[in-house]
């Protein structure tokens, strides 16, 4: 059993804002690179796209608020399908600050959103 994780170490941002110090260690998940973002500006310590919701949840979702409940539901099924990465993300969150990176325009409802919820919900 893992112990919980501290809220606090969950941090979300967008990759088009600048990388800060306090971010800890920046995750990119989403399965798509950002739009003219380069590599070096993104200063990321990952890139975990298999965590990301699949090519068909992305594209039934479409960042729609009124689909969000489902895409909640659908996306933490994928994930729990594909729990190693899950707990890799809970371990880093257990001993250090991590940032996880999305590019979506709705800070609101978006994957990475959903995802620091299953992060913590342990």
């Amino acid at each position: 059993m893992m112990t919980s994780v501290p809220a606090e170490n969950v941090k979300l941002k967008r990759i088009y804002e600048p990388p800060a110090a306090n971010d800890g260690m920046r995750i990119l998940v989403d399965r798509i690179w950002p739009r003219g973002v380069s590599k070096k500006d993104a200063a990321l310590d990952l890139w975990m796209k298999e965590i990301a919701p699949s090519t068909e949840l992305r594209k039934w979702f479409a960042h729609d608020p009124a689909r969000w409940n489902e895409f909640r539901r659908r996306y933490a099924r994928e994930v729990k399908q594909n729990h190693a990465l899950l707990d890799q993300l809970r371990s880093f969150a257990q001993n250090e600050k991590i940032t996880l990176v999305f590019a979506a325009h709705d800070e609101a409802h978006n994957n990475a959103v959903a995802l620091k919820t299953l992060i913590l919900d342990h």
